[in-house]
């Protein structure tokens, strides 16, 4: 069975950081790419950041050059790392896994995490 576990959300002052993580089981996590999505009240989910299985990434207009993702297979985690955060980055960040093969696309989510910014 697989399963994606996020953690590291709270609540943080704008400027402030936070580390979220993503932990994997029941599947090789090098084979699969990993992004970070958010949802706020009242919008649509949205993507944050993606990194490959081959190692690019790519990241939203609004959040580049504050944020960063990373993974470490050893840990079959995955991290999105926050700075400079804003009233406007509030939302629940959910992790996914996504791979295709033979021409089948194959995802998983997990449950989310909420993150608000507020002073």
């Amino acid at each position: 069975q697989v399963q994606l576990v996020e953690s590291g959300g709270g609540l943080v002052q704008p400027g402030g950081s936070l580390r979220l993580s993503c932990a994997a089981s029941g599947i090789i996590i090098d084979n699969y790419g990993s992004a970070w999505y958010r949802q706020a009240p009242g919008k649509q989910r949205e993507l944050v950041a993606v990194l490959s299985s081959a190692g690019t990434t790519n990241y939203a207009d609004s959040v580049k050059g504050r944020f960063t993702i990373s993974r470490d297979n050893a840990k079959s985690t995955a991290y999105l790392q926050m700075n400079s955060l804003k009233p406007e980055d509030t939302a629940v960040y959910y992790c996914n896994a996504y791979r295709i093969s033979l021409g089948a696309y194959d995802n998983y989510w997990g449950q989310g995490t909420q993150v608000t910014v507020s002073s």
